[in-house]
């Protein structure tokens, strides 16, 4: 599995390693040294199959960068992995509600950063291929290539991470998700933040989806699980 990496990274010699490392690999590469030069390079043709973004650059910061490309039409599905050597639980999860897919501390090894590419191009095939991008449930309807959700009609405003945490449950209704399950799939892999992360960000989901929040149900001691039927949660409230 190869594709096109976009690595914005203002250390000259870190940068020309990976890329020498990636094209090792079968990859194309495309390499930005500062935040304007990264956001110009993400939006030519051809577009990245995948971002490995520097978290401290001399102009723009890694967590602005994000945040503009998942604002952007044509690049908010791009997975973007951070590299940084902030490696503070309060940095990572900053860096995942501004929509990042996965996030690595340095120093890291280059075949790490490989396995991690990898994996966010699979998931992103996956995408591709499988359900479509309008899924309505009940009261609750989302748009996952839009990254936007409603309730009864009225739009939610959810984060990056909300919407990727929403997006999980729905398309796993039914089904028991872990803690680790959650952490693995929404944070990334292996991501270095405690299952209490998890439990804040569900209850907070659950506090903007507002009555439809209860198609979120928590199973003690084992993580949650997301109504198999929007009528579980309409005959318990009628």
């Amino acid at each position: 599995m190869s594709g096109l990496v976009l690595v914005i990274e203002d250390e000259v010699d870190l940068a020309t390693t990976l890329e020498y490392n990636l094209r090792a690999e079968g990859f194309q590469v495309r390499l930005a040294h500062n935040g304007r030069q990264g956001i110009a390079a993400a939006t030519t043709d051809p577009l990245p199959d995948v971002i490995v973004l520097d978290l401290m650059l001399p102009d723009l910061s890694g967590t602005e960068i994000c945040r503009r490309l998942r604002e952007g039409d044509r690049t908010r599905d791009v997975p973007v992995i951070m590299c940084t050597a902030k490696g503070e639980e309060i940095d990572r999860v900053v860096g995942f509600e501004v929509g990042a897919d996965d996030y690595v501390v340095k120093p890291f090894s280059v075949r790490e950063l490989v396995l991690r590419i990898r994996a966010q191009l699979r998931r992103r095939s996956q995408r591709a291929e499988g359900e479509p991008s309008m899924i309505r449930f009940g009261r609750l309807e989302i748009d996952r290539d839009a990254h936007r959700a409603w309730v009864d009609r009225a739009e939610v405003s959810l984060t990056a991470l909300e919407f990727r945490l929403l997006h999980q449950f729905l398309s796993r209704r039914g089904r028991v998700q872990t803690r680790d399950t959650l952490l693995s799939d929404v944070w990334g892999i292996d991501a270095d933040v405690t299952t209490r992360t998890v439990d804040t960000h569900v209850k907070r989901l659950r506090e903007k989806l507002g009555d439809a929040g209860a198609y979120i149900e928590t199973l003690r001691g084992v993580g949650y699980r997301f109504k198999s039927e929007p009528d579980e949660v309409s005959e318990q409230t009628a």
